[in-house]
């Protein structure tokens, strides 16, 4: 199995490792997800209910698109934040971290490691779905867990598609 995996992830770039940012390098709090916008959205809506497309309930899978679309494309907004990060030349490393038992995830986690600096992101569709006193609370146990970040400067901040 790992030399398939392998191979999705080095020679065809379908999949990514992703384990929370200043995990050890071989945490077991790792997960493997799709590359492509293209492809997560293929198969969250149409592999795995391709039986109503043979059926030909085409409207009733709509349906269910909608209803799941909030989720969906808020992780493909993550995505392009993360991105829009990286792009900026401002980091020198951006990730997500999330907590063992993955109850807290923060978003986006950017370090600058030469003006220690750090800042984290929630990332919401709508900005007014998100708090910074949670985001506060997820950036103590951040904290706590990792022990980063102590004579950092710290920002954090609410990213949405208002911000694109």
């Amino acid at each position: 199995m790992g030399g398939y995996i392998r191979n999705l992830e080095r020679e065809y770039e379908l999949i990514a490792k992703s384990q929370p940012i200043f995990d050890k390098p071989r945490s077991k709090n790792s997960v493997y997800q799709l590359n492509d916008n293209f492809y997560m959205f293929w198969f969250r809506f149409v592999a795995r209910h391709m039986y109503m497309i043979e059926i030909g309930t085409n409207a009733r899978l709509l349906e269910l698109v909608k209803r799941d679309w909030d989720v969906f494309s808020g992780l493909a907004l993550e995505r392009y934040f993360r991105q829009k990060f990286a792009e900026s030349g401002k980091w020198t490393r951006i990730g997500r971290w999330w907590n063992r038992k993955g109850e807290n995830e923060i978003d986006i986690v950017a370090e600058d490691e030469l003006d220690k600096r750090a800042l984290f992101v929630e990332v919401k569709r709508k900005s007014s779905r998100a708090s910074l006193s949670d985001l506060d609370r997820k950036i103590e146990e951040f904290r706590h867990a990792t022990g980063r970040f102590g004579r950092y400067t710290v920002e954090r901040t609410i990213k949405s598609l208002e911000d694109m």
